[in-house]
């Protein structure tokens, strides 16, 4: 892509282990890093990282990497979040999958890189109240590092998709403060924001909706439901019939950053429903995202730290804070460390792969409407009684979109 530098005089060459489909180390690329051994154990998303990192050594599996390369300096790890996820089994950071993290810590013993960079899911910073991260941090610290994270919306990199996630960078010899905490665009008003499109969960309804004004809600690997499920788009201008839309895989790509087709293999071409590209797009981290991240990697900021305040023993995790030595501060640094030019929802899709939400979905979802409690929009929800009468198997249901706002 044009926007990716030359990394043949990289200063930092990384390691990015539980690596999914590459969107960390895609990233780090684009800001002149260089990625020297990948190492992920699911084969669909082997299969994208051989086809998109041809030349970088494969690792099949965390628990059987002896070392690290000697010359790594960077250790990225977006470990599993299954058993952090509130979709997935909320067991903790000692549940089978996310427990997997121990071997970056094996790792780290034998080798100390200049910095460690995690990613996880929001819900992280209160699981368990909080035992996850606090044993993150007692983890890192009896190995010498200080820390810092930080919460992050993935819009700050001008995508229309409201995704949050935990950046966790640590350090030995440097200061992490300076990587994720020295910039701060503050949260934006929302008045450059589109009226046209809105995001929402159909998986939803009852308690919550995940609703987004000129984007969609996160793009998830899976649901409670344990099936692919694309966010819907309410787009109010359209026809009847065609208000009620999803976006197709190859936009879910772009809304992570990615190129279209980027997860496209033949490993995953062959699959009906869409399955595995929707959880290996859901799974990854959004690209623009760690492109920031590696630019301040080689070039850090400088923090005030007189922004932030020490945090009491047992305090519930903020959405910002750093650390070492057993002691920890607050920071106030907001999710948006940039406001880089926003792409608009309906000027991302292909209106032309908007796909109508099935009847079943449709009518799944106004049914539990009209048993919560929620406050919903008037003609949101009209328009959703609408498109479930039109798409009633008894009569014709329109299938493809593929018209204006």
């Amino acid at each position: 892509m044009s926007n990716e530098v030359d990394v043949s005089q990289s200063s930092l060459r990384v390691a990015g282990l539980f690596a999914g489909v590459g969107g960390l180390e895609l990233g780090l690329k684009r800001a002149g890093l260089e990625t020297v051994l990948l190492c992920e154990v699911w084969a669909p998303a082997q299969a994208v990282l051989a086809k998109q990192f041809p030349s970088v050594p494969l690792e099949e599996d965390v628990q059987h990497l002896k070392a690290l390369p000697s010359d790594v300096d960077v250790v990225t790890a977006g470990f599993p979040c299954q058993d952090l996820s509130q979709a997935g089994r909320t067991a903790g950071i000692a549940g089978e999958q996310s427990g997997l993290v121990s071997h970056v810590f094996r790792l780290l013993e034998q080798h100390h890189p200049t910095w460690l960079v995690l990613e996880n899911v929001r819900n992280m910073l209160v699981l368990d109240k909080g035992k996850a991260m606090l044993h993150l941090v007692q983890e890192l610290e009896a190995l010498g590092y200080a820390w810092a994270y930080r919460l992050v919306d993935s819009r700050f990199t001008g995508v229309p998709q409201r995704r949050q996630r935990v950046l966790f960078v640590a350090s030995r010899t440097e200061d992490p403060r300076n990587v994720l905490l020295a910039d701060d665009a503050g949260e934006p008003d929302g008045q450059g924001w589109a009226n046209d499109a809105h995001g929402f969960y159909w998986t939803e309804g009852l308690r919550g909706l995940g609703w987004a004004q000129d984007a969609v809600p996160t793009v998830k690997g899976g649901s409670a439901l344990s099936i692919p499920s694309p966010p819907a788009i309410w787009i109010p201008s359209n026809p009847a019939g065609h208000r009620i839309v999803t976006p197709s895989i190859t936009d879910a790509e772009q809304l992570q950053g990615f190129d279209r087709d980027w997860t496209l293999t033949e490993a995953t071409a062959d699959k009906k429903s869409g399955r595995d590209r929707w959880k290996l797009v859901g799974n990854a981290v959004t690209v623009g995202v760690s492109e920031w991240l590696g630019k301040r990697l080689l070039t850090p900021g400088q923090y005030d730290e007189s922004e932030a305040d020490l945090m009491a023993d047992g305090a519930r995790w903020p959405t910002a804070a750093w650390g070492g030595g057993g002691k920890r501060w607050r920071s106030y640094v907001s999710m948006w460390p940039e406001h880089r030019d926003y792409v608009h929802l309906m000027d991302l899709v292909d209106r032309g792969g908007l796909t109508a939400l099935s009847y079943r979905a449709a009518a799944g979802f106004y049914s539990r409407t009209q048993k919560a409690k929620l406050k919903f929009n008037e003609d949101f929800i009209l328009h959703m009684k609408e498109h479930v009468e039109l798409m009633d198997p008894a009569g014709k249901p329109p299938v493809a979109v593929g018209v204006g706002r």
